[in-house]
């Protein structure tokens, strides 16, 4: 293949705008979430703070597996009832 003819190599890396724009939030949100190191992973490169695209959908499916909305052995709705043990009375 020539260099003419080459496909275009999709990105492995996104900027902060681009980052928010790919999980559909804010920059100001995903700025915040890294500031408190809440959010997906990042990194700086060339001063910039970049998201690798991979690193997106794996946070995105830990979010998904830890909700108890989309996660059908966490919903409490499910789960064993357990007794309330009484506290000693004074």
């Amino acid at each position: 293949m020539t260099e003419a003819t080459a496909p275009c190599a999709k990105p492995a890396f996104l900027t902060l705008p681009r980052a928010a724009q790919y999980l559909g939030i804010s920059p100001n949100t995903l700025y915040v979430w890294r500031h408190r190191r809440q959010g997906p992973p990042s990194f700086r490169m060339g001063g910039r703070v970049m998201y690798r695209i991979s690193a997106l959908n794996e946070w995105v499916a830990t979010q998904e597996r830890s909700d108890s909305r989309s996660n059908p052995a966490l919903n409490p709705l499910t789960q064993k009832r357990t007794r309330r043990t009484s506290r000693a009375r004074r």
